[in-house]
């Protein structure tokens, strides 16, 4: 997420990282909240809240936890003119509370016993929750907030080079689309769904690379300093419809149940057919992916226009001026 803009975080004021009474005490109330959520998933599950991990993950709770932390205490770092505004703030919460709630709440018991469900679920790790992420532009504040040892590894050359090999426009939507065609062939996504490991495995990389792709595709500067022209951002966005379109309509009018392993596992909700479930999935696969695609796109032309406005020289004799700047936003 940070490596798509090294540019501009290169450029941000390094703020010392000192380990005062605030950091200690939010690193101790996060370790705390974490420690009761794993004790009652753990011995008392049957008394755990729906919003309560059905399954506790150390790994999703400090990485919710600690995004939420350092981009925090970024923003608060940051000087006042430098701060992102209030919306791009609550993009940013509600992109990392989303994908936490799918996955660290009951919601993932239903996802493992309804393939709609599971589907919905993969949605917001991939699509809805990953794209609030990267239209919040949070690098900056999460640099100023993160450890200054993790700001060495942010700053790694070697990091930077990876990431631009995964970001290439190319290389990048075949991973994004892939992905999700990978963890859908039935015989892997049946040993993805009984097998602990392979199903963080499958998790994990549906979010990692669903930030990654929104993160490359919605930067709201030119090249450069972003890595690929606004040209190349759209045109991803638009190439990425088309196979995830396809995928959902072989899903959904398949005549045959491609996914059994939910009739085994026992469905959750036994009044919808094993061919219904997987035509709701097949739609959930179908129309949001391609319905983000077509927001990405009108936000990356709105940033284009943009910074188009931004490069020109305003006649200081035009009197429109403050009725022009009230129509665009600068």
């Amino acid at each position: 997420m940070l490596n798509a803009q090294t540019a501009e975080i290169s450029q941000v004021t390094r703020t010392p990282n000192k380990s005062g009474a605030v950091d200690i005490a939010a690193y101790a109330l996060i370790f705390a909240l974490g420690a009761l959520l794993w004790w009652g998933s753990r011995y008392h599950p049957s008394l755990m809240p729906v919003w309560a991990p059905w399954e506790f993950s150390w790994l999703w709770f400090l990485a919710a936890a600690l995004a939420l932390w350092w981009y925090a205490r970024g923003v608060y770092r940051a000087p006042k003119e430098e701060r992102p505004a209030v919306w791009r703030m609550l993009f940013y919460v509600s992109g990392v509370l989303s994908i936490y709630a799918v996955l660290q709440t009951h919601f993932e018991y239903l996802a493992e016993h309804m393939f709609f469900l599971n589907r919905a679920q993969h949605v917001v790790m991939h699509h809805f929750g990953p794209f609030l992420v990267a239209a919040a532009w949070p690098g900056p504040s999460f640099y100023r907030g993160m450890p200054r040892v993790l700001q060495r590894v942010v700053d790694a050359p070697a990091l930077a080079r990876l990431m631009r090999v995964i970001q290439q426009p190319v290389i990048a939507a075949i991973l994004f689309v892939g992905l999700v065609a990978l963890w859908l062939v039935p015989s892997i996504h049946f040993i993805a769904m009984i097998d602990p490991n392979l199903y963080a495995v499958m998790n994990w990389s549906m979010v990692v690379d669903g930030v990654l792709f929104w993160i490359l595709v919605l930067d709201p500067r030119p090249k450069p300093p972003a890595w690929i022209s606004f040209g190349a951002r759209a045109a991803i966005a638009v190439a990425v419809i088309l196979p995830q379109i396809l995928l959902g309509a072989l899903i959904t009018f398949a005549s045959s149940d491609l996914y059994g392993f939910y009739d085994w596992c026992g469905r959750i909700y036994p009044s919808i057919g094993a061919l219904d479930d997987q035509q709701y999935g097949g739609m959930i696969v179908w129309v949001p992916p391609a319905m983000m695609s077509v927001f990405a796109l009108i936000l990356v032309l709105n940033a284009l226009r943009l910074n188009e406005e931004k490069q020109e020289v305003p006649d200081e004799d035009d009197t429109s001026e403050t009725s022009a700047a009230a129509w665009t936003g600068r």
